[in-house]
């Protein structure tokens, strides 16, 4: 892993990314401001067909921005499904390929709980857990642990929408953008 305290001295634009199985989602900031923002979509009907989708699109996507310092990508944790966890790394592993391809420096990563309590998105108490299952009752599981997600996928969007002034509503967009505000402020 690149250390970013001596890539942040030096660092003009920043590429940060959130992908996943389907899209990229990407926040670019040159020295501490957010430029750009948005998201990539990947297409086709079965895994394949999607990394060579976003090796196509991520090449056309950096081709375009040439002059990133450095990106910095979530890195993968475990998910409970061994198949999505090995899909995801196709799909990053095309992203990473296309960065590589173009003028790209450095690419870094972190880990999703470093930027998350970063940006003061902490997991949830036992206590909020604890109110969620009192307010929710009958509800599996699942539901439960979904619910949670959910509430801190809104953490994160409340957290972008105030400190860059933006009114972002997708919550892959919002966590791009606070990878980004991790990397260019930590």
């Amino acid at each position: 892993m690149v250390n970013l305290k001596k890539l942040n001295s030096k660092a003009k634009s920043v590429c940060a990314i959130d992908a996943s199985t389907n899209s990229l989602a990407f926040a670019v900031f040159e020295n501490e401001d957010l430029k750009y923002c948005g998201k990539i979509n990947f297409e086709g009907k079965d895994t394949y067909e999607k990394v060579i989708d976003a090796g196509r699109k991520c090449k056309a996507f950096f081709n375009h921005f040439d002059d990133f310092d450095y990106i910095v990508i979530e890195h993968t944790v475990f998910i409970n499904s061994p198949k999505t966890a090995s899909d995801l790394a196709l799909v990053q592993g095309a992203i990473l390929g296309a960065a590589g391809a173009s003028t790209v420096r450095r690419i870094a990563s972190v880990s999703p709980m470093t930027w998350q309590n970063f940006i003061g998105n902490k997991r949830l108490t036992t206590v909020e857990k604890l109110e969620i299952h009192a307010n929710n009752p009958g509800k599996s599981a699942s539901w439960l642990k979904t619910h949670e997600r959910e509430i801190r996928k809104q953490r994160t969007i409340r957290f972008v929408n105030t400190i860059y002034d933006k009114k972002i509503s997708d919550n892959d967009v919002a966590d791009a953008i606070g990878i980004g505000h991790w990397a260019v402020n930590g």
